[in-house]
């Protein structure tokens, strides 16, 4: 039989020609019957345990699981008849019997699937009260907290934790009613094998899982008239937080972004994507040294503080293989308490540096013992994309009526080079400009390397660059860098430069952007609608090289006197260290 065979249905009265194989799900897709899912999430959890898809297909007994059920030659389907509506609400109510309705105070109020499902449904009251599991709140951990009062057992997360990052940090654990997703011995996240990807968070329906938030202690800074507050905002941001306000996907909202957050009251408001241009300056020129003496390659990038985490916990021998470049935001903010405070004679003890970025993971990041020079922490908080969006709507202020702004100076001008660091296969194009550049002596016209991009979870280059070939791979999700570490450490692998990036995508599907439902996920790229977002901002970019940016070559000039020297590494550089692991 053809893989290509057809098959003909009828659902809802429209006819429907799919491929063999296709689900009730899929095919009532492709003639606009929305069914409503819950614990679906496409390519990741595909179990049909919620039984929200269910729907009646005639000639056969009870009701069949669209999500899972296989489209069959002449079926007819159902799937908003009185009965299929009726179990529908029963089983919402059921749910919701033993959940937490703290609707109005939950982080997920007016963004939760199954807040959403209950007023789709008009479930106004819930029949089946009674006893309710409790679970204690898990805030321990840096980066995520965790308040499984509101979890529906959908294990969503699960399945992204286990199967998509091949971590494993979470599960299901105990029987019948006290059944919970919980770690290994019911351990906090902060002492088990979690990486703080924050991957959960997004695929959560629910507020069961969210970041820690620092809004308070910003506000607290940012109203002491003795603190100077300095914010710097992530590439990836600018093109995720205007979902937050209603607007497309993929949107560019630099300039309101700006405008907001000049609005809020900071001292300075810079971009993030000018530490991407200090890392690419650092970490090209340490890949030059390396690869023209042939020690210590590959060399992987180490921007990603969840890879990092990930690559100290589950291989410790290969550590000295990542770049010793800190992440964009911890240069940018070791600079703004040395170099920006010396410039501007502001006491560094007095500057509150906040860093917006898309990642949770970058909360773990900061608190690292060794993200400080002299005693001097180089970021004091970071926000998520969605805190920050909180904010905004706290100070009242309506997002899309802003006018654009521009960044501050003295640094606020930034290559494209530096914007592109949001997107998988962005650091490696963004480091091959400059470390080309240098190998070859002279300004390259071509430097765009559209072979490390896309939205593979693997993509493998060789570039030749002044005669000698260099071999890179680009990997997203933690799953990928395990394949590709497990080559390397096997010595099956012959590369000179790895890309790695904890989140499926990169930072623009970081744990800490605007989270889409599961229905808005099937059916909208939202990786590839970022993606080209961030390149077309590279692509309209001035000036698309690091090492060209006149930004870069004032503060070098000034301070830093040169890439991968003495002064640079005493800012801009770190250490790594083996740490325990922990299996589930």
């Amino acid at each position: 039989m053809s893989e290509n065979e057809m098959v003909t249905l009828k659902i809802d009265d429209k006819e429907v020609k799919v491929k063999k194989g296709t689900t009730i799900l899929q095919a009532a897709k492709q003639v606009g019957i929305d069914i409503p899912t819950l614990c679906f999430l496409k390519d990741i959890n595909e179990v049909g345990d919620c039984r929200m898809c269910i729907v009646e297909v005639e000639g056969r007994k009870g009701f069949a699981t669209s999500c899972i059920q296989k489209a069959e030659d002449g079926m007819v389907v159902h799937t908003h008849s009185p009965a299929i509506m009726e179990s529908r609400r029963v089983i919402l109510d059921l749910i919701l019997s033993n959940h937490h309705r703290d609707c109005l105070t939950c982080s997920r109020n007016g963004n939760c699937e199954l807040q959403a499902l209950a007023m789709k449904f008009n479930v106004q009251h819930v029949e089946f009260e009674g006893e309710m599991t409790e679970h204690k709140i898990d805030d321990k951990s840096p980066a995520i907290v965790r308040d499984f009062n509101k979890c529906i057992l959908c294990r969503r997360c699960v399945a992204t934790c286990k199967n998509v990052q091949q971590i494993g940090a979470i599960d299901c654990i105990k029987r019948g009613f006290e059944s919970c997703i919980s770690t290994a011995g019911d351990n906090s996240l902060a002492d088990v094998n979690c990486t703080f990807c924050g991957q959960c968070i997004e695929a959560c329906p629910t507020g069961a899982l969210k970041e820690k938030e620092n809004i308070k202690d910003v506000w607290r800074n940012l109203k002491d008239p003795e603190i100077y507050t300095v914010v710097q905002t992530a590439p990836a941001v600018r093109v995720a937080l205007g979902e937050e306000f209603g607007l497309p996907i993929g949107t560019n909202v630099v300039g309101k972004l700006v405008s907001s957050l000049k609005s809020l009251g900071f001292d300075r408001v810079f971009d993030t994507n000018t530490g991407a241009d200090l890392t690419i300056m650092e970490e090209a020129n340490e890949f030059v040294e390396r690869f023209q003496k042939q020690e210590g390659l590959p060399m992987i990038t180490s921007c990603c503080p969840g890879w990092v985490r990930f690559a100290e916990k589950n291989y410790p021998d290969l550590l000295d293989h990542l770049s010793t470049c800190k992440s964009p935001h911890q240069m940018f903010g070791a600079m703004i308490k040395s170099y920006f405070a010396k410039k501007y004679n502001i006491d560094p003890k007095k500057i509150c540096t906040i860093s917006v970025m898309p990642c949770v993971a970058k909360k773990f990041e900061c608190q690292r013992e060794e993200m400080e020079v002299d005693g001097i922490r180089d970021v004091d908080y970071v926000i998520t994309t969605r805190e920050l969006s909180r904010m905004i709507k706290q100070a009242n202020i309506e997002f899309t009526d802003l006018s654009d702004d521009v960044f501050d100076e003295p640094m606020g001008e930034a290559t494209g080079a530096g914007a592109i660091f949001g997107t998988t296969g962005g650091v490696m194009e963004a480091a091959l400009r400059t470390a080309a550049d240098v190998i070859e002596g002279k300004d390259l016209d071509k430097f765009e390397y559209k072979a490390v991009r896309g939205g593979s979870g693997r993509k493998e280059a060789t570039i030749e660059i002044a005669g000698k070939k260099i071999k890179a791979v680009v990997v997203s999700g933690l799953n990928n860098a395990r394949t590709v570490m497990e080559e390397i450490k096997a010595g099956k692998a012959d590369y000179q430069f790895v890309e790695v990036m904890a989140c499926p995508g990169g930072c623009i599907m970081g744990g800490g952007q605007p989270i889409e439902s599961s229905k808005v996920r099937r059916e909208v790229d939202i990786r590839e609608l970022r993606a080209d977002a961030l390149y077309t901002i590279d692509e309209k970019s001035v000036i698309r090289k690091a090492h060209k940016s006149p930004v870069m070559k004032q503060m070098y000039a000034e301070f830093l006197q040169k890439p991968d020297g003495e002064i640079a590494h005493k800012y801009l550089h770190t250490k790594y260290s083996p740490v325990k692991k922990y299996d589930i």
